[in-house]
């Protein structure tokens, strides 16, 4: 779903297609249309539909997600992706159930009476999965003086656009702060503009910064919606050298939906460099969905956000992270494949504190990942010290050229 991506009407696989770990047992499935059926029915009609109406601070709420400007390489322009999304404020009423279940998958007294800090945090997680969304919406930014006209939003109440945004006084580094006129966004809202040359950092989120346990179904439940989210040891140290290093534009990319955009962009903010956070543009329908959405498909959602990222910075050197769970080894090798002028350098986790590991960090996997791939451009670690001299090897390129 968030910045960068077309929006999708896919909705998760059904249970049992490729899955990569074993699904618990699940809710009755969420309903996640508006509240009318006219306005689902309508949305699909696109910007001329004639029924859309401007969202309303009464009834809606907002989402506004951080972004990146780019120049257009024909005119030099300044553009970015400006993604919304849109909540009627009206919710449901059933959401302790939904809490229940989960603290009961992971092992939390589900009653009336049981862990509560727990399970206000899961009420506070889960409910983003649990509101109604709002279709056929529109909205106007706000930003440096101007005014961008956003929407309709589609069936799943996304907005997804490309704007021309403000360029006098603006270079690489600067930020603002867009504001969407008549909301007040829960979240702050960054935009940065990044020149065409540099440093761009790519890094997925879950077991590499994050520790998630996307190996396990009941890993997932309990670091996505129960536990105070923890960084990996080392790791933010290390992305803050390598931004003292390599001065890198980041981006986020992770397979977790769309609804995880607070927690995890509240999580960033806190604790590592600020970036645009790339999530998967669709929600799930039951709990089996939301296990999925970590693990299916992965290979092809990254290489697909990436291509996107490249389009817009194909100028930029580009130092991908990533670990040993799912597919990012082999999404990482395909784009070097592609684009080796692109590509500069990979560093993968090896993670090894879930069950199953085994097979998926044997070396084997790794030099089949990395075919092509010059043998001093990608390593793999479980101690991130031994990470410095890698990215201080790379930030010499700087001296060079």
């Amino acid at each position: 779903m968030a910045t960068p991506t077309e929006i999708s009407t896919e909705q998760p696989p059904t249970q049992g297609e490729d899955a990569e770990s074993t699904t618990p047992t699940s809710p009755p499935p969420l309903e996640r249309r508006g509240s009318g059926f006219l306005n689902f029915f309508t949305s699909i009609l696109g910007a001329k539909n004639p029924l859309a109406q401007p969202a309303d601070a009464t009834k809606n709420s907002v989402w506004l997600f951080d972004n990146t400007a780019y120049q257009n390489g024909d005119d030099g322009q300044w553009q970015a992706e400006v993604v919304a999304c849109i909540f009627e404020k009206e919710g449901r009423d059933d959401v302790g159930k939904f809490v229940a279940n989960i603290a009961d998958q992971v092992g939390i007294d589900g009653e009336v009476g049981g862990n509560t800090v727990a399970r206000k945090r899961i009420e506070e997680r889960v409910r983003p999965f649990l509101d109604p969304v709002s279709p056929t919406k529109t909205l106007t930014l706000l930003e440096s003086e101007q005014t961008h006209a956003l929407g309709p939003s589609d069936s799943n109440g996304i907005i997804s656009q490309t704007v021309n945004m403000a360029s006098e006084g603006m270079s690489d580094g600067i930020s603002v702060q867009p504001q969407v006129q008549g909301f007040s966004l829960a979240m702050p809202t960054n935009t940065l503009f990044a020149a065409p040359e540099g440093w761009l950092v790519i890094s997925d989120i879950d077991d590499t910064i994050k520790i998630t346990q996307t190996s396990e179904s009941t890993g997932i439940l309990r670091t996505t919606f129960v536990d105070d989210p923890q960084p990996t040891p080392g790791m933010p140290e290390f992305y803050k050298h390598v931004h003292a290093e390599l001065n890198p534009t980041w981006f986020y990319l992770s397979a977790s939906p769309y609804n995880l955009y607070p927690f995890l962009h509240g999580f960033l903010h806190s604790t590592y460099c600020p970036g645009t956070l790339v999530l998967r543009d669709y929600s799930w329908l039951d709990l089996s969905g939301l296990i999925k959405s970590f693990t299916e498909k992965t290979l092809e959602y990254k290489v697909d956000r990436m291509e996107k990222i490249r389009r817009w910075f194909p100028r930029r050197r580009v130092l991908c992270i990533g670990d040993s769970t799912q597919k990012d080894p082999e999404a990482y090798g395909d784009m070097y494949r592609k684009y080796p002028d692109w590509v500069h350098a990979i560093i993968i986790r090896k993670v090894t504190y879930v069950q199953g590991m085994e097979e998926k960090n044997k070396d084997e996997r790794f030099e089949a990942a990395f075919k092509d791939v010059p043998r001093h451009m990608w390593t793999v670690f479980e101690d991130p010290e031994k990470l410095y001299g890698f990215v201080d090897g790379l930030g010499m390129e700087d001296q060079v050229l």
